[in-house]
Parts: C-alpha cells; sequence; structure tokens
C-alpha cells in the first residue's frame, strides 16, 4: 500500500469493487479529499440537482397558491408525507374546479441560489419540466419557469433535453449511441454535478490510490488536474457549462454528430465536442443580458479578458473563483476585489490619490453590477461583463419577459480559427437554417456545403429536407431524405421524414412503405405514431389517423396533440360522443390548448349546443385574439344562433385582421365578406 494514505481493508475493497467503470460514484472521492467534498457539496454545483426532500427544501409549502393571469390558471404547491406534487386548475364560472391534473415532483433542477425548476419523471424515463418555478429574490416567491410566461405556455410537455442535463448535473446513464434526434431519455439520474466533470473519469484514479505498490504520481497521471491544464483547456473546464452565446436562437450550440451527448472529457479541445454560434444585432451595439450567458460570454467580452490573451490569457474563471467552496457574502466582496487589485492596484491608487475614485474597496458592485436577466425575469446574476461606468439605469427593475426574436443578425462561429475544421462550414450551415430568418439564405449555404464536403451521417441530410419542408417546397425536400435513408438504412426518423414528405407530393404508396419501416424500427416511439396520424388524418385517411393516435397514446397518454387529432378523426367518422370526450381530455392535459378549444368549440357549435359552444370560442379568442378563422367560425355560429350584432362584431373584425396581413390567403377574408352580406 503507498505510504501515507492509510486505507484499511474495507476501504481497499471498496475502491476494487466501485472502480471497476470508468464512472465511478463520484461520493468515494470523499474518502481520500473529505474536505474538498464537503465544501464542494455546499456550492451552487453541488446543489444543482436532487430529489427534493423536507431537508433540501427552501419553499414556503403552506403559500403556495399561484395564480397565472396568461393562461387562467392556478398552480399549487402541495407536499404530502415524503411526496411532493405540482398541481394546476381553471376555475368554472360557478367556482368549480375543473381541468385539473397532479404532477409528481421527482427531481429539482438548481440550487436555489437563483431559482428551482421542478421535474417529473414519466414511464419512459423522460423528464418533464413543469410550468411554475421557485426564484429566490425577495426571500423567495413562485413564478412561471422561463418561456411558460404566455397564454399558449407548453404546459407538461417540455421534455428536459440532454443540453440541460450536460449543464445542470453530472453525467447521467443513457442509451448507448444517442442521435442528435432521440428522444431525452435517462436511464440513470445522479444528484447534483459532481468530481468528473471537471476532472475527468475517476475509476482509474481510484484503482490506482487503492491497489498496493501503486505509486502516487500514478494515480495523479490517471485524474485530470484542471491547474495544471494549458490555460485556454483550463478555461473550458468552465466553459462546457458557462458558455452560451446567445440564447436567444437555438443554434447557438451543435454538439458534432459523430460525439455522443455527455462525451466531452475535461482537457480536450471543447470545440471538438461542440461548435458555437454568435448573431450580434446588426448594429453591433447591444446590451444582451442573459441567464446562459451572464458569466462566460459576457467576460470574455471585456476589455480586461481580451487584453490578457483571451481564452489562452492571464485570466480565468479561478481567477476569481474557486470551484471547491462557497464564499459567504463578507468573503465574496473581499475575495473579488483582491483579485481586481492584483492588476490594478497602482492604478488604483493613483486615482484615490486624485480624488478621481470613490474610497470604496470593493470593486464587484460597480464595474461587475448585478442585473436582471432578460430571458429569465425573476433571475439576478452578476454581470460578468466587467466595465468602467455602472450602467446609469436600474439593472434590477422589474422587466417583462419577452417573445425571443431571431431576426438579427448573421449567425458566426463564436469558436476560435484555430480550432476549427473547413467542414465545419457544415454545421454553420445547419445553425442558419434552424433560425428562420436566415433559413432561406442557409438552405442554399447548406446545399453548397454538402456538395462540396459530402458528409457521411445522415443528420446532414436531414436537416436540409426539414428545412426545405419548412420552405414548403416538398417536391425539393424528397432528395435529402432519399439520401439521408440511403446513408442510414435503419435510421426511423430518416424512413418517417421520407414518408411524410412523399405523402406532400402524392406518393403515397412509396409513402406507406417508408412509414411502416419506420414503425417497424421504432415500434415504441410515441411521438413518431403521432406524426403519422397527423399526416393520415391531412390525407382524409381518418380510421388509420385514429388507429395511430391510439397507439401514440398507449405508449404516452401525456400527449394532448395526439388527443386532440384523435378527436378530429373520431368526429370525421360520425363518433361525437368520443371525439367531444378526446377534446375535453386533452384540454384538461393543457387548459390553454387553444387548438383543441377551437375544434371543440366547432363540434359543439355543429349539434347547436351554442351556450356550451361560446365560451370555448371566447377562450381561444383571449389566448389568441388575433386568430381570424377563429373568430369567423365564431360568427358563423353567432348569426345561425339569430345573435347578429355580435356574428357583425365578429365578421368585421376578421376583415380588419386579413387586411392587416397583406399578401395572406384571400378565402377567410372572402368568407366574412360573404357572411356579413347575408345578415344586413
Amino acid at each position: 500500500m503507498r505510504a501515507g494514505i492509510g486505507f484499511g481493508a474495507i476501504i481497499l475493497s471498496a475502491l476494487a469493487a466501485r472502480a471497476q467503470t470508468a464512472r465511478l460514484d463520484s461520493s468515494l472521492c470523499a474518502e481520500c479529499h473529505g474536505e474538498i467534498w464537503r465544501s464542494f457539496r455546499a456550492t451552487g454545483m453541488g446543489r444543482s440537482f436532487f430529489r427534493l426532500t423536507a431537508e433540501n427544501n427552501l419553499e414556503d409549502y403552506t403559500r403556495s397558491t399561484y395564480y397565472h393571469p396568461a393562461s387562467d390558471t392556478y398552480f399549487q404547491m402541495i407536499r404530502r408525507g415524503e411526496r411532493y406534487f405540482q398541481r394546476q386548475y381553471q376555475l368554472a364560472p360557478d367556482g368549480r374546479e375543473t381541468n385539473v391534473t397532479e404532477t409528481g415532483i421527482d427531481f429539482v433542477m438548481g440550487s436555489g441560489n437563483h431559482a428551482r425548476t421542478y421535474l417529473h419523471r414519466t414511464a419512459n424515463n423522460q423528464l418533464i419540466e413543469l410550468p411554475l418555478g421557485w426564484y429566490a429574490e425577495q426571500g423567495g416567491y413562485w413564478a412561471m419557469n422561463p418561456g411558460y410566461d404566455r397564454p399558449d405556455h407548453a404546459g407538461l410537455s417540455r421534455a428536459i433535453p440532454y443540453a440541460c442535463m450536460f449543464c445542470h448535473n453530472a453525467y447521467p446513464e443513457v442509451s448507448p449511441a444517442r442521435g442528435p434526434r432521440d428522444d431525452p431519455v435517462f436511464l440513470g439520474v445522479p444528484q447534483g454535478i459532481d468530481c468528473q466533470r471537471c476532472h475527468g473519469d475517476g475509476g482509474e484514479h481510484a484503482r490506482l490510490a487503492g491497489a498496493p505498490g501503486s505509486r502516487s504520481e500514478d494515480a495523479r497521471r490517471a485524474i485530470v488536474n484542471p491547474s495544471r491544464l494549458p490555460r485556454d483547456r483550463q478555461m473550458e473546464v468552465c466553459l462546457q457549462c458557462h458558455l452560451e452565446p446567445a440564447s436567444a436562437t437555438t443554434s447557438n450550440l451543435i454538439v458534432r454528430y459523430e460525439r455522443q451527448p455527455f462525451s466531452y472529457r475535461p482537457g480536450e479541445v471543447l470545440a471538438d465536442f461542440r461548435l458555437h454560434f454568435d448573431q450580434k444585432a446588426p448594429s453591433g451595439n447591444e446590451d444582451r443580458f442573459e441567464i446562459a450567458g451572464a458569466s462566460a460570454y459576457r467576460l470574455t467580452q471585456s476589455r480586461c479578458f481580451r487584453k490578457s490573451g483571451g481564452l489562452a490569457g492571464a485570466i480565468t474563471c479561478t481567477s476569481c473563483h474557486d470551484p471547491h467552496r462557497a464564499l459567504t457574502q463578507a468573503e465574496a466582496a473581499r475575495h473579488y476585489s483582491d483579485a481586481c487589485r492584483k492588476c490594478h492596484a497602482a492604478q488604483l491608487e493613483t486615482l484615490l490619490t486624485a480624488a478621481r475614485h470613490p474610497a470604496s474597496t470593493e470593486c464587484v458592485s460597480c464595474h461587475m453590477p448585478k442585473r436582471r436577466t432578460q430571458d429569465a425575469v425573476h433571475v439576478v446574476m452578476t454581470d460578468h461583463y466587467i466595465q468602467r461606468p455602472k450602467p446609469a439605469r436600474d439593472l434590477l427593475a422589474p422587466i417583462r419577459e419577452e417573445l425571443h426574436s431571431d431576426n438579427r443578425g448573421p449567425l458566426v462561429f463564436y469558436d476560435s480559427p484555430s480550432v476549427l475544421h473547413p467542414s465545419d462550414e457544415l454545421y454553420l450551415a445547419i445553425a442558419e437554417v434552424n433560425v428562420n430568418s436566415r433559413r432561406a439564405e442557409g438552405i442554399a449555404h447548406l446545399a453548397g456545403a454538402i456538395a462540396r464536403f459530402r458528409p457521411a451521417a445522415a443528420e446532414y441530410y436531414l436537416q436540409l429536407g426539414d428545412a426545405l419542408r419548412a420552405e414548403k417546397q416538398y417536391a425539393e425536400a424528397i432528395a435529402p431524405y432519399e439520401e439521408a435513408v440511403r446513408r442510414e438504412p435503419r435510421s426511423a426518423i430518416a424512413h418517417l421524414r421520407l414518408g411524410l414528405g412523399l405523402t406532400r407530393i402524392r406518393g403515397y404508396r412509396r409513402a406507406d412503405a417508408e412509414i411502416q419501416e419506420a414503425l417497424r424500427l421504432a415500434p415504441a416511439d410515441a411521438a413518431m405514431r403521432k406524426d403519422i396520424g397527423l399526416s393520415y388524418l391531412e390525407q382524409g385517411r381518418f380510421a388509420e389517423a385514429a388507429a395511430a393516435f391510439t397507439e401514440c397514446l398507449a405508449i404516452d397518454s401525456n400527449q394532448p396533440e395526439a388527443l386532440n387529432g384523435l378527436a378530429g378523426a373520431r368526429w370525421k367518422t360520425g363518433d361525437f360522443r368520443a371525439a367531444e370526450a378526446a377534446f375535453l381530455e386533452a384540454i384538461r392535459l393543457r387548459p390553454h390548448y387553444a387548438e383543441a378549444r377551437h375544434n371543440l368549440a366547432n363540434l359543439l357549435a355543429s349539434a347547436e349546443r351554442v351556450e356550451e359552444a361560446d365560451p370555448q370560442f371566447r377562450e381561444v379568442l383571449r389566448l389568441n385574439p388575433n386568430h381570424a378563422g377563429t373568430r369567423l367560425d365564431y360568427a358563423r355560429m353567432l348569426a345561425r344562433a339569430n345573435r347578429f350584432e355580435e356574428a357583425r362584431e365578429q365578421a368585421e373584425a376578421v376583415l380588419r385582421l386579413e387586411n392587416a396581413a397583406a399578401g395572406q390567403d384571400t378565402s377567410v377574408r372572402d368568407a366574412a365578406r360573404k357572411l356579413l352580406d347575408s345578415i344586413r
């Protein structure tokens, strides 16, 4: 045994048994590094993901009812014994609770330093984000999670993708060979960022540390010590989680297609795992402050950082932050100011002598002030953009959550040219086709890059096909989909995309063969069956559509879109009772599901159940006042019910909306005019 370790026989046995796999349970690290382990577990990273218990909750469950006006929905956080739930409901006109759902909370994402998000684990091992979150500001309060503060939010259908788990937890257990389009399925879920996210796989290190006769230098070489890495690789250990150049666009990060979603290891070039893209305002003069980019991205824009040499320079994240230890507020103020003085002590002294600088000894509150993030408006964080004058406006003033707009400047590589390959032009083009405002030019860019580089993976061709389909160039999408199938014949998604594309150009026989092959390859994929059902519904194949939706719901009953589709298919085949039941269930799962409410309203109106249809139409228009089709259908029902003045108001509103939408289909406008003529 190596001298100085002091392992007993029991510890040696545990090491031998637990270090058989590369990614060992990081609690083993505590057996040698107990002090560091305990201090790290108290940091935000160490508390980043966990099961909620009475011992680790910060929230007040006695005051947990929250009303969300935009979706007219109430939320409650409930504790029953050792279990926690998020409940949502609406109130009927008579005060009864309606559209009630109650979802178990299995995990919490977020330390609580800023916020907490609650997750439900489904039967098929997906993690679903629940709409209501908790925020630490002002002593703690409940509010909607980012992206949910809108009338038509995602409800209970937002699955946690691999990208979220990558930055908020240790490496989970996932099925091997996960592709970029596979559903995010988590077989094993750790609890909190662990040692191996920064130090690499610890199995061999643990084995050598406990092996009789092993040398300490061998054990040291078997683990990554970030402080011994080159400066740019040191920074990338932090950047793997703290760099997101532009969260306003979903194309800001792309994991290379030949890499698995959790395969990055500290010490390797981050761009060999993932590419980063930035999208700046055309003026280049924007003050974008987003939660994921509040630290590393903003720091790298700072003059201090750039003058120090950039990623390979003198300033790294650990110049100010000890990743193993959480500082108290008093310790933090002193520690961060000391870090500033390492470079600016003489300059500060000169300014103080000349009375050109306040006498304060604390730097951060002025030069790196706390601000409210623009994309998570209930979160206040330190802005790591080091600046001379503090902005004059109130940086903590409440702001409204706004939908992201991708109508900004061109996408550019954030990564240094020195780490890029010529063929990475493919990824830049893929980033472009996934941004609505850049899609048209991105299609030409991607088609040209594919012709030049002839990439092997099917995903490049699927991306081109999807972009063409989004631009309604259905015939042009077939060739790239066919190429994707040729290159990856066992890809269910490639066969499905080709099949759905062929239905658009009425190649039904070939389409059915491709769809059946997709089902054979992925028999348990609920989303795939939903997409097939929607295609059959559009073709008027109502019995087949109903069968596909029923199979989807047998796999996953929490599918409002499938229920809405099933209801439509049942309605078309004359089963009005089953159609109504399916519409109501879709609305129960997602009360603000405007399409399902619109369809239910039309079903009720067709049965002359005007008093029941009326509130459904009104709720759709509350959710989306600019939906001309809903107003037209509502006007028709009102006219049939001899409510002519109300019908006239809705029809005239249709004309105003359609006149404002230049270049749109004129059929709705023409129908509204015809209706007005009939009731005048």
